[in-house]
């Protein structure tokens, strides 16, 4: 399993896959616009990410990935909704991103999920959690984000085809979990510390490395990860100034996120080049605030994130010990 999370997806079975994604993340967030809830488009985007799981994956195996990973986005929005309505949520959020980070890990190990990892639920949690909420948003957020996963869930099984049967839930490597944890805790603990605006963002530079397997393929993705963004970085500069109306925004959105789906299993930093934009451009669509800012936190944030995953992917591997070649 491992190592087919690391072989590259060809083109042609990439295609529909990123397909499902944009029509997935486009037709909830059109549908709260349309409402005038321009509020909800998180909760609509989070649920959405259900299309992102599975894509090797065919009928039933894929229904019972994306319907495992559904639950958890709703249940990692839903965690965020209630730290982000304490009236002090910023450290209370360090600490549960950690639990998040280190659950999400144990459950993607076990239930096998492709993409692996805890990097989604990681995310989700974190961007919600840094708005200020109210805890009578649970019921409006359990809604939105029910209703875009079952969308993502429709969407991503509606040419049901028969697929062989799969193994059942795999040992779970706590080691890995705990490291996950900390690293995304760690993270958010210096973000916050320093005084950057989204936090959350360092934890999901820290977590996205640590879900590869073994040392040199990690600290790859960490350095993918910085490269991509900074490019990525004026590639959202150049969507950004645009100044989209919302739909406009949604539609740009969908097409980063068929772009990204497109190169995602061939390049890692590549893939970073679409997502950064789209990452930022949700966050606009979502609450505008000034490009220049949201630049640069997203520069930063990427930055502490990774290093903090550098140091941790260097600590749980130990020292490597030096044997004696033959003769």
């Amino acid at each position: 399993m491992k190592i087919l999370n690391l072989m590259p997806v060809p083109v042609r079975a990439a295609g529909p896959a990123a397909l499902r994604a944009g029509v997935s993340v486009a037709v909830p967030l059109l549908v709260v616009f349309l409402a005038g809830r321009p509020e909800w488009s998180m909760y609509a985007a989070f649920g959405a990410f259900t299309s992102l799981y599975g894509r090797t994956r065919t009928g039933r195996a894929r229904l019972v990935m994306q319907g495992s990973a559904a639950a958890a986005l709703v249940g990692a929005v839903l965690l965020g909704v209630l730290v982000g309505s304490m009236p002090m949520r910023n450290w209370p959020a360090v600490v549960v991103v950690g639990l998040v980070a280190a659950a999400g890990t144990a459950i993607a190990s076990a239930e096998q999920w492709h993409p692996p990892g805890a990097l989604f639920l990681t995310f989700a949690f974190g961007a919600v959690a840094s708005v200020p909420h109210h805890a009578g948003d649970l019921p409006v957020a359990a809604g939105v984000v029910l209703a875009s996963a079952a969308f993502s869930l429709l969407v991503g099984n509606a040419w049901w085809r028969p697929a062989p049967s799969v193994a059942g839930p795999q040992t779970v490597d706590v080691g890995q979990a705990v490291w996950c944890g900390v690293a995304a805790s760690t993270a958010g603990a210096l973000a916050t510390a320093i005084g950057i605006g989204h936090p959350y963002w360092a934890t999901v530079a820290a977590v996205a490395p640590l879900s590869v397997a073994g040392r040199s393929a990690r600290l790859r993705r960490a350095a993918h990860r910085i490269g991509g963004t900074l490019v990525g970085l004026a590639v959202a500069a150049a969507v950004l100034v645009l100044d989209l109306d919302p739909y406009p925004a949604i539609l740009v959105l969908a097409l980063l996120q068929i772009a990204t789906e497109l190169v995602i299993g061939r390049h890692y930093g590549l893939a970073m080049v679409f997502i950064t934009p789209l990452a930022l451009l949700m966050n606009q669509v979502a609450a505008p605030r000034a490009i220049g800012g949201l630049l640069w936190d997203r520069g930063v944030e990427t930055v502490v994130g990774a290093a903090v995953a550098c140091a941790v992917i260097l600590l749980a591997a130990g020292p490597r010990r030096v044997g004696r070649g033959p003769g």
